[in-house]
């Protein structure tokens, strides 16, 4: 075997094992979501989670992975690719996919793909408790395309926001931010669950177990030194090794971020809450997603901090205007996405954007404002594609064949009605003197745990 080759199968085990964790952090987000949710509705929380994997990747196999990275199409979407050949996956360095020049297009595939699905999970924890499972196969299908077109855009050698110089290493803006604007059109035509705000004013509605809350957050801190360090996608891009930068600047953020919420959530709120600290962790790491390869250390522990504030006092935001949004999606990946894309305005070192041969110093550099407006630029662009796109898709649902659940179905819970199971049997099976009664093939529960509020029931779709 050449040097050549052994470059190769080192950089393609460094992928497909990269590709691996990314993809198991869908078992992180299922413990995160399925913890800041109720018990009744656990079943139906990882049900939409293996659900992602399963339309995301034959989508992206037939299409999603060609309109991202196939050759030609002028900058807007790729032209080539698409139900790639055996030849195709195969092939290092040519067409369609001449843009995995150290990998095979197989290796390719598995790790992108792995990347639309972290997204669309972000879609669904912001609609999450009260939004019909057929919603998740159609809508989930239609996010896939959206995703790819603007993975072309920013990642693609010809795509025209990447020929600009906008830097994104990992996804803050492709990834994270994407996903919590569809996240949001999504919460704004559903409406909030029953019971949310009274009077206008919100309610608690605390999720069942913190200890899953934190496994989630964990699993997906360790799933991430797949995102980030794995984007280099070869082992030596930036230099030989240079994806252990990648990865300590990941793990700096991460911790400065934990930090950062819970300084804001012992200010603002009066105690160190620990829903707030995990969503500092992860706002950390949705922030330096963007940055991670082209700041310094320094510069990831002031990204990871301020993110861990702004996911405070935006989750606080994010419920002061009347969205309902349970797992603090929008902030977390939504607001912090945005500041993260527009920190390298300001962070990127010179000779790392010259290393990596992708745009320019930031301001404090010396650089001016010309990345800025190039970071500013995209984030305009891909928010109102993404945005005015998802929200017309979820409308058409909406006002055709209903996106979100009746009432009586949101107050027994989606596992029974949705699914015909239970995340917890135990609270749920009738058994004589039991909590319930079946009617036909669905279980109506009478224990007064699970009625519905008595607030007004929102309009549904």
């Amino acid at each position: 075997m050449s040097t050549a080759e052994l470059g190769i199968a080192a950089s393609t085990i460094w992928v497909v094992l990269a590709a691996i964790l990314v993809l198991f952090m869908q078992a992180g987000f299922a413990f995160l979501e399925a913890g800041l949710t109720r018990m009744k509705n656990v079943g139906h929380i990882a049900a939409k989670n293996v659900l992602i994997l399963g339309v995301v990747s034959i989508v992206y196999y037939l299409v999603g992975f060609g309109i991202a990275f196939g050759d030609g199409g002028g900058g807007l979407v790729g032209g080539s690719g698409f139900v790639p050949s055996v030849d195709q996956l195969l092939a290092i360095g040519a067409e369609p996919f001449s843009w995995f020049g150290s990998v095979p297009g197989a290796a390719g595939y598995l790790f992108e793909v792995a990347f639309a699905a972290v997204s669309l999970a972000i879609v669904w924890g912001a609609m999450a408790e009260r939004t019909r499972l057929w919603v998740y196969l159609a809508f989930g299908v239609v996010f896939t395309l959206l995703y790819s077109v603007v993975s072309h855009w920013v990642w693609s050698p010809d795509g025209w926001l990447y020929t600009k110089g906008m830097q994104d290493f990992a996804g803050s803006t492709v990834v994270h931010y994407q996903g919590a604007l569809a996240g949001l059109a999504g919460a704004l035509l559903l409406g909030p669950r029953i019971g949310k705000f009274v009077d206008g004013k919100p309610q608690p509605i605390p999720g069942h177990n913190m200890a899953f809350t934190t496994l989630g957050v964990i699993i997906l801190w360790f799933g991430w030194f797949g995102f980030n360090p794995g984007s280099t996608l070869s082992v030596d891009f930036g230099g030989v090794g240079f994806f252990a930068y990648v990865a300590l600047n990941t793990n700096l953020a991460a911790s400065a971020g934990v930090l950062g919420a819970l300084t804001a959530s012992w200010i603002v709120i009066k105690k160190p809450d620990l829903s707030m600290m995990l969503n500092g962790a992860i706002a950390a790491l949705v922030a330096i997603t963007a940055a991670c390869a082209f700041v310094a250390p320094w510069a990831a522990i002031v990204i990871g901090f301020v993110a861990g504030v702004i996911v405070v006092l935006g989750s606080l935001l994010v419920e002061r205007v009347g969205i309902d949004d349970p797992v603090g999606a929008l902030a977390a990946h939504g607001m912090s996405g945005v500041w993260g894309t527009l920190a390298l305005g300001f962070l990127t070192v010179p000779e790392l954007a010259d290393k990596l041969e992708t745009g320019r110093g930031g301001l404090l550099y010396g650089g001016g404002f010309h990345q800025l407006g190039i970071q500013a630029l995209g984030l305009v662009a891909v928010g109102a594609f993404t945005f005015t796109a998802s929200f017309l898709v979820l409308w058409l649902m909406k006002v055709t064949v209903g996106i979100r659940t009746e009432p009586h179905v949101e107050g027994m819970g989606l596992d029974v009605s949705e699914h015909g199971m239970w995340g917890y049997p135990e609270f749920y099976i009738p058994v004589p003197g039991g909590y319930g009664t079946e009617h036909g093939h669905r279980l109506v529960s009478h224990h007064p745990r699970d009625a519905p509020a008595s607030a007004p029931a929102p309009v549904h779709g």
